[in-house]
Order: C-alpha cells, then structure tokens, then sequence
C-alpha cells in the first residue's frame, strides 16, 4: 500500500509539474510575440525570468523521477538505522563525580531514605590537548515514610543538552579566535 501511495503522489506531482510547464511555455510564446516597441525592455526581462523558472521546473522534475526510483530502490533493500546521538567513545578516560545525596526528605523532613537509581550526564571535556569524560552522578532517592523520589539538581552547563564542557568550549574559542585556527584544524 504504501509503494502504491508514493507511486500515486509521484504520479500527481509529475502531472502537475507538467501542467505548469506547459502554462510557462504559453506564457513564453505570447510575450516574444509581444517583444516591440520601446516598452519591450520589461518583457524581456520577464520572459528571460520565465525562461529561468521553466528550466529550473524541468530539471526539478527530471530530478525527482531520479530520485523516486532510487528512493524506492533502497528503501526496499536498506534496513532503517536509529539516529539518535552516537554515545561518546568508550577508549576516553572517565571522571566520575558524584553529587552529594540529600539526608533527609524535602517534602517531610523523613531520614529513611533509600536508593532508587541515578542518572548519569555525560560531558566532553578537555585538559590541554587531552580529553576525558567527566560524568556527574545525581543518585535517586525515595523516602520509605511519604513515598516521594528526591534527587539533587543537574549542574549547570554552558550550552544546554550540550556535551561539551566549558573548558573545551574555551579551549575552541580561543584557537579559533585567538590562534586564527580554522574549526576543521582543531
């Protein structure tokens, strides 16, 4: 069904296209019948524009004909591939730095707290000219008297939902702007 809708769709926007092509073509050959006189400046101006407008729909068509056999191509062979963000290498040396963990519930002042999880940030950082990875630890907590989960406050970063730390991001800062290093160099 849906090979049958994209190849409905392509259809429609090929016959469209078409359409259009064959209205600009119309319009070109009445304005070079127009083309006379001292006010035949602005015709051809705008028949050069149409001229320009024509070739740019005829090679978007031929383009997207290309380009929906191809598309069909790989889609039927290609498997889908997730793209979300790729995690940071493994080989870089880690710093794990832990949050200090409330004492006591700040809903009901209740010590009995226990362990439920953590999240784990994790930040590109930079030591002149050596990487790691410093991850900060914020451990869950629930409190066994009123049932609710406490967890101390994500740090603050420079650049938000950013891996980059503020030292690495100092660190390009100043190769760029001070060294005069373009980004592909660093």
């Amino acid at each position: 069904r849906a090979a049958e809708t994209r190849a409905t769709d392509a259809e429609a926007r090929a016959v469209s296209a078409e359409a259009q092509i064959t209205h600009l073509k119309h319009l070109i050959a009445r304005m070079r019948q127009d083309r006379f006189g001292a006010s035949s400046e602005r015709g051809r101006r705008l028949l050069d524009q149409l001229e320009l407008e024509l070739e740019e729909l005829e090679t978007t068509q031929a383009e997207d004909a290309f380009e929906n056999a191809a598309d069909l191509a790989v889609r039927a062979t290609a498997p889908r591939t997730n793209r979300g963000r790729q995690p940071l290498p493994a080989d870089v040396p880690r710093e794990r730095v832990v949050l200090p963990a409330p004492t006591q519930c700040p809903c009901c002042g209740g010590t009995r707290l226990s362990k439920l999880g953590e999240s784990i940030t994790e930040t590109l950082e930079v030591i002149p000219r050596q990487f790691k990875v410093i991850q900060t630890v914020r451990e869950k907590f629930t409190c066994r008297d009123c049932e609710s989960i406490t967890q101390p406050p994500a740090p603050f970063y420079p650049i938000s939902r950013g891996r980059a730390g503020p030292e690495l991001l100092a660190g390009i800062l100043c190769d760029k702007y001070l060294q005069h290093l373009p980004l592909n160099r660093q």
